[in-house]
């Protein structure tokens, strides 16, 4: 068990056992900048490779196990990582900077997503037949070899288990390279469910960019799974084509919520707010600019305001805290940088709430709401990734679905309606990877539904039966008789 004064650390895990380096990296909570969290090793291109090695002689026998088996050892260790709540959601909180609901809700939806993944695993792997005159045709999945995993540092925990889970109920081993900004808690549950699994189907490996590059270029790597922003998928794409490596990439956003002219203003906001603050915005799907009919448009911004005025910024440990600081220093100079430039232009920023007594030394935002601003602004247009969100009045709902659409970007988007039939009929309209009526933050998510974007916003879907599809080759065998 570890307390909240412990200093771990935390070396690569190759196999069951967790190795000591001779370079560390100190990890500092984001809301307490003097502390330090841990200890975490600086890996290099040979650790990687003793992992991946690691990870291919296991999966030499992992991808022969049974279904039913390899489902049977995840749901064990899907107990494991529930477990691994009480003690690491806290460690977790001094780590990325989340409150701790946050860190708490991030094991249960790991937990969820081992669970669920664990349950469709013996029917996934039925074979198609066909069987007539001339031939009988037997379609297989078969698993891909080693997985190479990269996860940011916002959500580590189901990010990591969106890939894990598929990767290894498929038959797969994985070698996960965490990010820097959040790795311990994350790497000591990996270690526990890794008792629960043979030797070597997990892997983990620290460092930074040069240790990603190795990884997803490492011939004994068959499929790259990553989540994180668009500019470094571009590198993982270029790294991983020397070898022709199967991706999946979840990336950024920049979604769009939908206000119609019949919303129930107090109920949507009630739940819109969850989407757009959670975390301090630092979610890849959270509402990042806010569509309202201009003559909606004061009476939604002021009780937007009202609401938001009442939040409070701390520390993640604080139970008073509305949310917690932003990760590190390049995501607050960004933020920061962003909403200055926005002071200078026409629009109108407003800074909201409060700052409680342990919000001292750190990364700490106020909420902002940025009003009268126009849809091709630059705090409309990119990713914020912090707490500000910008209100875009609109005049007709041609123009807002256009306004929706222009953007790079298509992770998820939301519309916000009393009328069923015409918030299905806009939602068909929005190009993005999930569109939620009424609905846009953690609670919109279900594991049976596929999750990704379009455009430059990601390849390929996670969750469910479409998520373990991108783990697997389709094996056609044909008998002519």
């Amino acid at each position: 068990m570890t307390t909240i004064n412990d200093v771990l650390s935390i070396g690569h895990l190759i196999g069951r056992t967790m190795t000591d380096v001779s370079t560390y990296d100190e990890v500092r909570d984001p809301g307490r900048l003097t502390d330090v969290v841990a200890r975490v090793a600086v890996g290099t291109a040979v650790d990687v490779n003793r992992a991946v090695e690691s990870a291919h002689q296991a999966y030499r026998s992992w991808k022969d196990v049974a279904p039913a088996e390899r489902a049977r050892l995840l749901l064990e260790a899907a107990d494991v990582l529930a477990g691994c709540a009480e003690d690491l959601a806290p460690l977790l909180v001094r780590e990325h900077g989340g409150v701790l609901w946050e860190a708490q809700t991030d094991f249960a939806l790991g937990t969820g997503v081992l669970q669920h993944t664990a349950s469709l695993t013996e029917e996934f792997f039925t074979p198609v037949q066909f069987d007539d005159e001339q031939s009988f045709i037997s379609v297989e999945r078969v698993p891909r070899g080693v997985v190479g995993a990269v996860v940011p540092w916002n959500m580590p925990v189901v990010l990591t288990m969106m890939k894990l889970a598929p990767a290894l109920a498929t038959g797969n081993t994985l070698v996960l390279k965490p990010s820097p900004f959040a790795p311990a808690a994350l790497t000591v549950a990996l270690q526990r469910m890794a008792q629960k699994l043979p030797d070597g189907v997990i892997n983990v490996v620290h460092g930074n960019a040069d240790v990603g590059q190795a990884l997803t270029s490492h011939p004994l790597v068959r499929k790259v799974g990553f989540t994180g922003g668009t500019a470094t998928a571009r590198q993982v794409m270029a790294s991983a084509a020397g070898t022709i490596k199967n991706l999946t990439l979840e990336l950024g956003g920049n979604d769009p919520a939908i206000v119609l002219d019949d919303v129930d203003i107090d109920a949507a906001l009630e739940r819109m707010l969850k989407g757009v603050f959670t975390r301090s915005g630092q979610i890849c799907f959270a509402v990042k600019r806010i569509y309202v009919p201009r003559s909606l448009y004061d009476t939604f911004a002021d009780a937007l305001c009202d609401r938001v005025g009442q939040y409070a910024v701390g520390h993640g440990l604080d139970e008073s805290a509305s949310f917690g600081p932003l990760n590190n220093k390049a995501q607050y100079d960004s933020v920061t940088a962003l909403i200055e430039g926005t002071k200078n232009s026409s629009a109108k920023v407003v800074q909201l709430g409060s700052k409680l007594e342990s919000a001292g030394d750190g990364y700490y935002v106020l909420p902002h709401v940025v009003r009268d601003v126009e849809h091709v602004a630059p705090i409309s247009s990119c990713e914020q990734f912090g707490p500000v969100v910008p209100l875009i009045a609109y005049d007709d709902e041609e123009k807002v679905v256009e306004w929706a659409n222009d953007s790079e970007y298509g992770l998820g988007s939301s519309v916000w309606t009393t009328d069923t039939e015409r918030g299905l009929a806009m939602a068909r309209r929005i190009e993005a990877g999930s569109t939620f009526i009424n609905t846009h933050a953690f609670e919109s998510l279900d594991l049976r539904m596929p999750f990704g974007g379009v455009k430059q916003s990601g390849i390929g879907r996670e969750f469910g039966e479409a998520g373990m599809r991108e783990y697997v080759e389709e094996h056609s065998i044909r008998l002519l008789k």
